[in-house]
């Protein structure tokens, strides 16, 4: 999974962590702008309830510890604006309790809301992995080709797709049971993780199939990584035992694509031109 997006990780990580920032910062000065409200409309109209936005916001959105934080900053903003608005109660300790109690219901709500954020990404994650390999599922891969066919439009860049099969791979599940089976697709997964660059994905499209995208990547330097990808692959059969070789269907677009069915529909014919000539061949397709 760490090679499977690492490009648009960067970016994501990137306007996650901005994104973390402006809405910290647009807490505070909300808890500041409610904590002035608060104060100059005096202590017979309650604000109390407002300072849920900022605390509920940057729980969602910057997570539990700077959700702790604005709650902290709210109940301060809360407590200041009681005492200097002149609110007299029958005894001084009640103003301490209730900022004490309004303290409570905003990290109530603060831990509530991070938890399920975190919960939710967490299902968004399982959602886009393999449950077998741990590399992205064909879902979540269709959607990262889309995002780099669009990428390499908006800057006229090259972009090469490789469809992989492995042949005889039946054979093993046949003689060896699915348990051998799935071991050697795992194999496969994280040698062709371990091999690829950091700026490529890779993903289990399905069955004993596998897709490797390699953004930014023309003819010439595509054979050099998909060549690797081969013989580090049959270099890890041999290793393990396993009478299994690779048809690779590959394509580049020099100019970019149209759609992601399109690209896969191309590298998946090649790739079965391939088997059909013997097996253990990569056929590789230029479309300008």
């Amino acid at each position: 999974m760490d090679n499977l997006k690492r490009q648009p990780q960067k970016a994501s990580d990137y306007f996650e962590r901005q994104s973390e920032l402006f809405f910290i910062t647009i807490g505070l000065i909300l808890v500041i702008l409610v904590g002035i409200v608060d104060y100059v409309t005096g202590y017979e109209i309650t604000f109390s309830i407002f300072y849920l936005i900022p605390v509920a916001m940057v729980s969602w959105y910057a997570g539990r510890r700077y959700g702790i934080i604005i709650s902290f900053a709210s109940a301060i903003s809360w407590f200041l604006a009681d005492i200097t608005a002149g609110h007299t109660y029958s005894q001084p300790l009640i103003t301490y309790w209730n900022t004490s109690v309004s303290l409570g219901f905003f990290l109530v709500v603060t831990f509530i809301l991070s938890k399920l954020r975190v919960e939710l990404k967490r299902e968004r994650k399982l959602a886009q992995t393999d449950f077998l390999t741990g590399i992205a599922n064909s879902g979540y891969f269709t959607e990262l080709l889309t995002w780099e066919i669009n990428r390499c439009r908006r800057y006229k860049n090259p972009l090469t797709f490789a469809y992989i099969d492995c042949d005889n791979f039946k054979a093993v599940n046949d003689q060896f049971g699915h348990h051998a089976g799935n071991n050697l697709l795992c194999l496969v997964a994280d040698t062709i993780k371990s091999t690829i660059r950091i700026t490529d994905m890779v993903a289990r499209l399905g069955g004993d199939e596998f897709a490797v995208l390699l953004p930014e990547t023309g003819a010439e330097q595509a054979n050099s990584v998909i060549l690797k990808i081969q013989n580090d692959l049959l270099d890890a059969m041999r290793k393990g035992g396993w009478k299994i070789t690779f048809s690779m269907g590959v394509v580049t677009y020099i100019k970019s694509a149209n759609t992601s069915d399109e690209v896969i529909g191309i590298a998946d014919r090649l790739m079965y031109d391939a088997k059909n000539a013997g097996k253990n061949r990569i056929r590789h397709e230029i479309v300008s």
